[in-house]
């Protein structure tokens, strides 16, 4: 007999979900997720039975449906109240009934109450929603469907025992050829569906655990080529309404002047503030070695901390149920308080309780910025809290304070939470699952928070003479180096002819203009008109959300399906639906979306790239005691705060030398801590090249350091470290 964890039917048989089928359909950035969920009522009673479904934090529901017997209804949007009124009448009267509406806790979240299904009846329920992709550290584009939903949901479900299989299968199209397509669950082999690799279909292998999120990471070529892509307006609908118009969807990949992005600050305050909940103690596999979620943080603030600039001014700040800082305040990076500070995280654990930011979030809030030295703000967590809307409220309330850049670490990290923060707070969000190293991802968002800050961004819509242009897109707040903006626009009207039309971004950088510009074909029309105006914007909401088929937070999907006009009899039980749960704990998340997408590819009838960039709290696995050390991380923990090594014992090691042969071929002429210095980047370019974006800011500091050294004899230098270590890099390869 099934062991349903907690969820049993009056006879103790399995819950009634079955089975989940899963087909994607990816155009470009924007994938169209479609799902069937396959219900039985094995009782002898009516069941109610609500499903927790979770989506992406800025998904839209576009089409929902329910199947009972032969008979087939399809939902329509209404208004959220109206259509729990609705809703909870019609189940009164003994009618079936569907509701699909955004969670009130969360916009990930969609609760999905089936209704009244009569004794041994089978009910299919199946929703279409749209999103964007999100673009990863190595210029993949990600896509999530979460198939294990810890930490956030009861009942307590344990791995390997949820009664329901789950398929999926993916078509994917580009205008660039797909180079590949990953993922961290088994898939079946990618099938071409024609020779330039533009369109291919894969599948997950049979088999799915529901032991983690189901990812698919896409590669294609030419990524940062921007795109434009135009949808036309549907012919049955009224011209000058969202789907009587065409769309435009613009996807822009900024390439800032190399001499600027080279130039990195050396001023800023940098709080990193890290999640030490309970659930942080929980594995992750970097590679083939194990380690819990909090031991990987430890090593990436290493990593952090030896890699900021002189100068500037930081904190770390730990929270669960309650927050420590490590300084009362941010304090100047130095020696002292970088060796005082790698005390403190030596010694951090998961072991703070519950998940709770908000509170660390108001404290760092309260303290006054540094005169020019610009607030960058690190959050580090792997689940969710339960008032995701304040905190998002909150960091929306003090972006023009600060950046933030936040990562999700683990299967179960909230994407309305990890996402959200860094969308109010101006930055960029990053995900670390399965063997995802979370190293280069964070380093990549330094590498962000470092460059010169893009200011006075404006947007100006080129199209011809007789139409207007609306933004459905909110102002573009933040740009960092080859990092995707996407922009819609509504276009209404008609030209007297001219099919061409432009969009032309600009910008300051380090003081000076710049601008991009991107050209499209399509048949268009222009002026220019504003986007939504705060006031009003639930009801405009409503109004699209209800016109296109979209759902929002201000609106559900509702279906009825009279049974033979007659009443379900007997009395109805309600059944929560089990979820898979790794760590075996829940919480809560509240989260309240903006706005809805739209519309994406429903039917595209041009497509033209020409783009010219112009100049101007639980119990987990254990983990290893005592793991394997990285040499790569030993060098870095022995690197001085101002970028220099000195001749010691543990630096030989690395070197696989003893301090005597390290010592011995030193040029005469050289000082011994510019000798050890030259030796660690010529082991870090000869060695550890493929890790190269994780050690990137260590080596400019090392070679800042050297050049104010004004050694002479460099070259013969740098020729003994290569024979000592027996490498071939050249000087000029390290910068010096």
């Amino acid at each position: 007999m099934v062991n349903c964890c907690g969820l049993v039917t009056v006879k103790n048989e399995p819950v009634p979900l079955k089975s989940i089928a899963v087909e994607v359909s990816v155009q470009g950035h924007v994938a169209t997720v479609s799902s069937t969920l396959q219900y039985e009522n094995q009782e002898e009673s009516p069941l109610e039975a609500i499903f927790v479904f979770p989506l992406p934090g800025e998904a839209a529901v576009c089409r929902f449906s329910a199947k009972i017997g032969q008979t087939e209804v399809v939902a329509e949007v209404q208004e959220k109240q109206k259509a729990r009124e609705q809703y909870d009448d019609l189940l009164s009267s003994g009618q079936q009934a569907f509701l699909l509406e955004e969670s009130d806790e969360s916009p990930d979240v969609f609760k999905l109450s089936v209704g009244s299904l009569p004794p041994g009846e089978k009910a299919s329920v199946s929703l279409d929603y749209v999103t964007e992709l999100a673009v990863q550290a190595d210029d993949g584009l990600r896509l999530c469907l979460p198939a294990v939903l810890n930490p956030r949901y009861q009942p307590q479900v344990p791995t390997g025992s949820v009664p329901y299989s789950l398929s999926l299968s993916a078509r994917v199209s580009s205008l660039h050829p797909i180079c590949r397509i990953e993922s961290n669950c088994p898939l079946d082999p990618l099938n071409y569906l024609n020779t330039e690799k533009t369109q291919a279909t894969v599948s997950l292998a049979a088999g799915h655990q529901f032991d983690r999120d189901v990812e698919l990471l896409l590669y294609y070529q030419d990524t940062h080529q921007p795109t434009a892509i135009v949808e036309a307006a549907q012919a049955s609908a009224k011209p000058g309404s969202l789907m009587g118009d065409p769309v435009v969807m613009l996807s822009l990949y900024p390439e800032f002047p190399n001499d600027v992005m080279s130039s990195m600050t050396s001023l800023g305050e940098f709080l990193f503030v890290v999640d030490r909940s309970g659930s942080m103690s929980c594995p992750m596999h970097n590679g083939s070695v194990a380690q819990d979620r909090i031991g990987s943080a430890r090593d990436t603030l290493l990593l952090l901390l030896k890699s900021l600039p002189m100068g500037c001014y930081f904190n770390i700040i730990g929270f669960g149920s309650r927050y420590e800082s490590f300084f009362t305040k941010s304090v100047e990076y130095s020696q002292k308080t970088m060796d005082e500070a790698l005390q403190k995280v030596k010694a951090m654990r998961a072991d703070l309780g519950g998940t709770e930011i908000l509170q660390p979030l108001k404290h760092i809030y309260s303290q006054p910025c540094l005169p020019d030295q610009p607030r960058q703000l690190f959050l580090f967590t792997d689940g969710e809290v339960g008032n995701t809307k304040e905190v998002l409220d909150l960091v929306k309330a003090n972006a023009g304070s600060h950046r933030c850049f936040s990562f999700g670490i683990g299967e179960g990290a909230s994407s309305a939470l990890i996402s959200g923060v860094a969308k109010q707070g101006g930055g960029h969000s990053q995900f670390i699952t399965g063997q995802d190293r979370m190293q280069p991802k964070v380093m990549q968002s330094l590498r962000f928070a470092l460059q010169p800050a893009v200011v006075n961004i404006s947007v100006k819509w080129n199209v011809p003479k007789g139409v207007s242009v609306t933004s459905l897109s909110p102002p573009i707040r933040v740009l960092f180096q080859g990092q995707r903006a996407l922009l819609y626009a509504q276009l209404t009207g008609k030209s007297s002819g001219d099919t061409e039309g432009s969009v032309t971004v600009k910008y300051s950088l380090a003081e000076q203009p710049h601008c991009f510009y991107c050209l499209w074909c399509a048949g268009l029309d222009g002026r220019e008109t504003g986007g939504w105006e705060e006031e009003g914007v639930q009801e405009k909401v409503v109004e699209l959300s209800v016109q296109s088929g979209v759902s929002s937070v201000f609106t559900a999907f509702i279906a009825v399906h009279k049974v033979d006009g007659e009443a379900v009899q007997g009395p109805m039980l309600r059944r929560q639906v089990p979820t898979p749960s790794v760590c075996g704990y829940a919480k809560q998340q509240r989260r309240c979306k903006e706005m809805i997408l739209c519309r994406y590819y429903v039917n595209i009838v041009t497509v033209l790239t020409i783009c010219c960039p112009v100049p101007s709290d639980l119990d987990c696995p254990a983990t290893a005691s005592n793991p394997v050390k990285d040499p790569l991380l030993q060098l870095i923990s022995l690197q001085k705060a101002s970028g220099s090594w000195v001749l010691e014992a543990a630096l030989a090691e690395v070197l696989g030398k003893t301090e005597e042969e390290v010592a011995k071929p030193k040029p005469a002429p050289v000082d011994q801590e510019v000798w050890s210095t030259v030796l660690a980047l010529v082991w870090l370019y000869g060695f550890k090249m493929e890790a190269q974006e994780e050690w990137q800011f260590l080596a400019m500091k090392a070679v800042s350091w050297i050049q104010a050294q004004k050694v002479a004899s460099m070259s013969e230098c740098v020729q003994a470290g290569n024979i000592l270590l027996g490498c071939q890099v050249q000087k000029d390869t390290l910068g010096l």
